[in-house]
């Protein structure tokens, strides 16, 4: 553990020196709060970080599918790899995923393979947690991790507004558990914030990895397919982060 304390370390100062690039196609900003990770009593994680991704019509009908809400879950992980110049990776299994570090038997965090949500105006995609070096014994298969993208508006100027939001919920850090939740707050918890922020403010570039499952490759269905009941649902989730 102390190993990779020491590898969290230097990926924060990999991130905190990143350089945003100009000239990109979209605009990201990050809206979530500095506050935006909270520790129940009992131990529990969630952390939610939102950006506000706007960017063309042409764009935005382009990308809005499923099949590009699956390269964007395919696009995190690509985005975890680069950031660590390839010391973590994800390795695929039938029914999971594993975020390992170099290789097993070094498994962060094991995943069970991703759910996905479509409706009208609103795509999501679930991983289970279930469990890992980073996992306290008593939280395996307790927390998740989401992606979300909803669509806010179409703007007078024929922009679209579309809210990226990534959550870990119900996680029980190893940290917490083993050491203290203030270690976990500026270590782990510190590190995943300044990572998540830079992997949203990526996205303005609209460069999605493809998915090495393609699960909507060949169909392709539209995202869109019911109520607008998705953008109150985020505005309250953003509400209660500012908060």
């Amino acid at each position: 553990m102390a190993v990779f304390v020491v590898l969290l370390a230097a990926l924060s100062a990999l991130v905190a020196t990143r350089r945003r690039r100009r000239g990109t196609p979209a605009q990201a900003v990050i809206i979530s709060s500095p506050k935006s990770t909270v520790v129940a009593r009992d131990g529990a994680v969630r952390s939610v970080q939102l950006a506000e991704l706007t960017l063309a019509e042409a764009d935005f009908r382009r990308l809005w599918n499923a099949a590009n809400l699956e390269n964007l879950a395919r696009t995190y992980w690509r985005f975890l790899s680069r950031v660590t110049l390839g010391f973590i990776r994800v390795v695929y299994g039938e029914d999971e995923r594993s975020v390992v570090l170099l290789a097993r038997p070094l498994t962060l965090l094991r995943f069970d393979a991703p759910n996905y949500s479509l409706e009208h105006d609103y795509g999501s995609v679930r991983w289970r947690i279930r469990d890992g070096l980073l996992v306290a014994r008593a939280g395996r298969g307790c927390g998740f991790l989401a992606l979300v993208v909803t669509h806010l508006a179409s703007e007078a100027d024929g922009r679209e507004r579309v809210l990226i939001e990534v959550e870990v919920a119900n996680f029980y850090p190893a940290i917490a558990a083993g050491f203290s939740v203030p270690a976990y707050e500026v270590t782990q918890s510190a590190i995943h914030v300044l990572v998540t922020h830079a992997f949203l403010r990526s996205l303005a570039r609209l460069d999605l990895a493809k998915s090495k499952v393609g699960r909507f490759a060949a169909r392709r269905p539209d995202v869109r397919a019911a109520g607008r009941a998705a953008v109150a649902r985020a505005r309250s989730t953003r509400g209660r982060v500012a908060g």
